[in-house]
């Protein structure tokens, strides 16, 4: 492809998942079905836990606030992605793709932090189930989603007004489905060492509080649940952890996989599928794990239903 002068371009094109007709076709289906359930599910799980009594817990506070974020960095990308399968003009403009950027950053850091919290969240009801209501109050409760929020605002922040001081020269298409950062890269001709590095450490930091602080949280979940003398105390401590342990591992997974391994593997049509996932796929079934495998959520669905009739 010829290279063109884009230092200034006003919009972007993207190039989208795919040119198969009729992988178009299936892919459409496939992601306009995902995208209903994870509206579905989110917006369903965030009103369930609003008007039942019974999940104004903390912990129920926070898996609200996991729904919100995973049902906002996903409209932030599917919208776009699934009117983009068919159109015949594929471009964004160079404000709305840094908007799309900075929201997707926001919400998707933000999920990180949250899920470090809510270890925090389960060792206190494990370790101090009669003061879990108390030491995890109200306040505390907000003061703690408002630090995960302003995590996510700075970094998406950060890196937003870090991308969009490059400039654009070689080309103005993105070869993905959204304005994410590889690929933006990938097409600048600014020198984006520094970039890359900052970016790099910014999301070191991150996974650093994340990571480690489930991982200890969940040391002393396990102590605390020694302690536990009835088998069925063990259990329905090691079930309330269960749901989040493996929302964290599969999210974790597939961010370290995309954004922490050399750049000699990188391959931006590779990274288009790691991106399908986790901007899709992930915000689908955290819902699903967190209701399939939530007694209280599940007795409150079935609370629902009686009320509406079914």
């Amino acid at each position: 492809m010829m290279e063109r002068n884009y230092s200034n371009p006003t919009e972007f094109i993207f190039l989208g998942i795919t040119s198969d007709p009729d992988l178009k076709v299936i892919f459409f289906v496939l992601f306009l079905i995902v995208y209903l359930v994870i509206l579905i599910a989110n917006l369903g799980m965030i009103i369930l836990i609003r008007i039942d009594t019974h999940l104004h817990l903390p912990m129920y506070f926070f898996l609200n606030h996991m729904s919100f974020c995973d049902l906002c960095y996903s409209s932030a990308i599917g919208p776009k992605m699934l009117v983009d399968i068919f159109a015949k003009d594929k471009s964004i403009s160079f404000t709305g793709c840094a908007l799309q950027l900075y929201f997707f950053t926001l919400f998707e850091d933000s999920s990180c932090v949250l899920l470090a919290v809510m270890a925090f969240d389960r060792y206190m009801a494990i370790s101090n189930p009669l003061l879990y209501t108390v030491k995890m109050s109200k306040w505390v409760c907000y003061l703690l989603i408002c630090v995960v929020y302003m995590v996510g605002m700075m970094d998406a922040l950060i890196f937003t007004t870090l991308i969009f001081t490059m400039s654009f020269c070689r080309s103005n298409e993105i070869n993905h489905f959204f304005c994410d950062i590889p690929p933006l890269l990938s097409i600048s001709c600014s020198d984006t060492h520094i970039i890359e590095l900052i970016l790099f450490i910014i999301c070191a930091f991150i996974e650093t509080i994340t990571i480690p602080g489930v991982l200890i949280s969940y040391c002393y979940i396990f102590l605390s649940v020694l302690k536990i003398h009835s088998t069925e105390g063990r259990g329905k401590a090691f079930s309330t952890c269960i749901s989040h342990l493996t929302v964290f591992t599969i999210y974790q997974g597939t961010l370290l996989f995309m954004y922490f391994r050399p750049s000699s593997t990188y391959s931006l049509d590779q990274d288009k599928m790691t991106s399908l996932f986790y901007t899709l796929v992930i915000p689908m079934v955290n819902p699903l794990i967190y209701s399939l495998r939530n007694k209280d959520v599940k007795k409150a669905l079935g609370n629902l239903r009686k009320k509406l009739g079914f």
